[in-house]
């Protein structure tokens, strides 16, 4: 590459050179010698010589071509039956028949073209995102960025479909009718979800397809926004706050639902607390129940006493059935006190159905004490 621009700005130089001094030489013969002895110089051997080194580094500069690592030449030639080469050129330095060959190079290194809404952000000024409309009827703006690469045996063939203008006129435009063409198969509640990445992975599939049947290989098409109406970002808003106030009262549902159930388990604790200790106290009393059977069943007196034992003291004056056994002596009952503290005690009068059995030294009918 660097030969070559040295051959052309040597060329360039030499011409230039030779020009200006022709020119010169010209015109100070006229001034002396007169224009036909002038003229008679320019074709001196001295000029000659010059002409043919200008002339020589012309055709160097003309035939000599690099190819560098990144691009591929394509040779048009008067010469070949086509009128082009079957074959391009790789990288490195050719020859070529000078004024009959031209060579067009083209970059096989990976190409990146954006379109975006942002300015001075895509390739072109201004907004130039894609608009595409979903199934469902929303507009939708996509931003974008499609990397791909000239495949270098088809570069042949894009120089004779396309020249120059394959990025405008080719990818550009496929790269939009394919972006509206997938996203129409979709909803917008879709191609807003976790669908989003099918929509990418199927435009990536279709497009991969679309550009290999031209002579390009796509290496990824990325999704790089999407930007919805005034109207349905409102009403993804509202949802949003709606859907924060539902996880809200979700929470605090939450809290009173574990506070009640803390409350329920406090009062199931104690209800089973108190629950246990009746159990105990029953077990306790029919223990006790038991133990009194048991001593009843050795003893059949002891309820006799218990059931005296139990009458209140204050009792001074008693009626017992004819067959009751006298339990305690009549002589050791206080009578002191006299008729005020007979009147002061308490008088139990029990009228018990009586039956009259003879028994030895007994009365048929209860005594008073006087």
């Amino acid at each position: 590459m660097f030969l070559t621009q040295f051959l052309d700005i040597a060329t360039i130089v030499v011409w230039l050179v030779l020009l200006g001094i022709a020119l010169f030489v010209t015109a100070q013969r006229a001034r002396h010698d007169g224009l036909p002895s002038a003229l008679a110089h320019l074709f001196s051997g001295r000029n000659l010589l010059n002409l043919i080194i200008a002339l020589v580094l012309t055709f160097l500069a003309r035939s000599l071509v690099f190819i560098p690592p990144d691009r591929v030449g394509v040779v048009v030639s008067i010469i070949s039956p086509n009128g082009y080469r079957d074959q391009p050129l790789r990288s490195g330095l050719h020859w070529i028949p000078p004024f009959v060959e031209e060579v067009y190079q083209y970059s096989i290194a990976w190409q990146t073209y954006t379109m975006s809404h942002t300015p001075q952000e895509g390739n072109r000024v201004g907004d130039d995102s894609i608009t595409a409309r979903t199934s469902d009827g929303q507009q939708v703006s996509v931003d974008s960025s499609t990397i791909y690469q000239i495949i270098p045996e088809q570069s042949i063939r894009i120089h004779i479909e396309w020249r120059q203008r394959y990025q405008e006129d080719f990818i550009r435009t496929i790269v939009r009718g394919t972006v509206r063409s997938v996203i129409s198969n979709y909803t917008v509640g879709e191609v807003n979800s976790d669908k989003r990445q099918d929509v990418e992975l199927q435009i990536n599939d279709a497009l991969r397809a679309a550009l290999l049947d031209k002579g390009f290989a796509l290496d990824r098409f990325v999704l790089r926004n999407l930007a919805f109406s005034t109207e349905f970002m409102a009403a993804i808003e509202s949802k949003q706050v709606a859907l924060e106030g539902i996880t809200r009262s979700q929470y605090e549902a939450e809290q009173v639902r574990e506070l009640a159930q803390g409350s329920a388990d406090q009062i199931r604790f104690l209800a089973q607390a108190e629950a246990e200790a009746i159990l105990l106290k029953a077990e306790a009393e029919a223990e006790a129940l038991r133990l009194l059977a048991e001593a009843l069943k050795l003893n059949p007196d002891l309820l006799s006493y218990r059931y005296i034992d139990k009458i209140t003291p204050n009792i001074r004056v008693m009626i017992l059935p004819s067959d009751a056994p006298y339990i305690l002596p009549l002589n050791e009952i206080d009578l002191a006190g006299g008729t005020d503290a007979m009147s002061s005690t308490t008088t139990l009068t029990t009228t018990p159905t009586l039956t009259t059995t003879t028994v030895p030294n007994r009365s048929p009918t209860p005594t008073p004490i006087p």
